[in-house]
């Protein structure tokens, strides 16, 4: 303690507003797989915007537009912060429709061993993550 004048109110100790009720999330080798596959899924709808239209003006808006419109589908009904309550069916819907949609990507520009390993793997991390959710 120092020697300061004290105020009427004897505060203590204040924790961080920021970390009240925030439990800390643990990175283990599923979240950073999840965090693999998403990333790859939304490059993926980038790529397939790239090659799959012709350039510049059609190929651009695809290359944009679709990861924002995935990126946005996501976040509104599946992400843990989502601001519209979905229950588990609705939130499993938008999942796999968004990795069906990243998967058909590659299997559309001619690579469909790409586009099936990728949905074989996002199922996996898709069915661990719901264990957790779950749990």
């Amino acid at each position: 303690m120092t020697n300061a004048p004290h105020s009427p109110v004897d505060w203590g100790d204040v924790p961080d507003p920021s970390a009240v009720g925030k439990p800390r999330r643990q990175f283990d080798g599923w979240r950073v797989l999840r965090i693999v596959v998403c990333t790859f899924g939304l490059l993926s709808l980038a790529y397939w915007g790239y090659i799959a239209w012709p350039f510049p003006l059609p190929g651009i808006l695809f290359m944009i537009g679709a990861p924002v419109f995935a990126a946005l589908v996501w976040y509104f009904f599946r992400s843990p912060a989502s601001p519209i309550e979905t229950d588990i069916v609705g939130k499993t819907i938008v999942e796999v429709a968004l990795v069906v949609a990243a998967g058909g990507c590659w299997i559309a520009i001619g690579h469909p061993v790409v586009g099936l390993v990728f949905i074989v793997i996002a199922a996996v991390s898709g069915v661990v993550a719901f264990r957790k959710e779950t749990a």
